[in-house]
């Protein structure tokens, strides 16, 4: 595996520097659902064009924590998944989810919060 942005050596800012950017959290956050192709991903991620989230998914492979796989019963299709150490992300976002709203609570904005529901639509089976 190639990567071609060198991380930083402190753990922390290893950990913020894959997770960072507008997208990947919430492409992480759907891909829990399991895997899906980048059509089905940009209709269900709300204000995500495609050309973003092609490089979000990009860097996100590129740290091994996505994985692209051809789809079994179209010779065409690919789609997106996450990886085990992708997978090992999910008690990190739920963390970081309810720390979001801790912080919202603790400097009175509450009332600002949106559900993830508002950006991830569900996923149509």
């Amino acid at each position: 595996m190639k990567i071609t942005k060198r991380l930083p050596g402190l753990p922390v800012e290893r950990a913020l520097g894959i997770l960072s950017g507008r997208w990947k959290a919430v492409l992480l956050f759907a891909l829990l659902d399991g895997p899906q192709r980048t059509c089905d991903l940009e209709k269900r991620i709300a204000g995500l064009s495609q050309k973003v989230l092609i490089e979000q998914l990009r860097a996100l492979e590129e740290h091994g924590v996505v994985r692209r796989q051809p789809v079994a019963s179209d010779a065409q299709g690919i789609e997106y998944l996450l990886t085990p150490l992708g997978e090992s992300l999910k008690p990190i976002l739920q963390a970081l989810m309810a720390w979001g709203v801790h912080h919202a609570n603790e400097v009175d904005e509450a009332h600002r919060l949106l559900p993830c529901e508002v950006v991830v639509r569900d996923r149509v089976a």
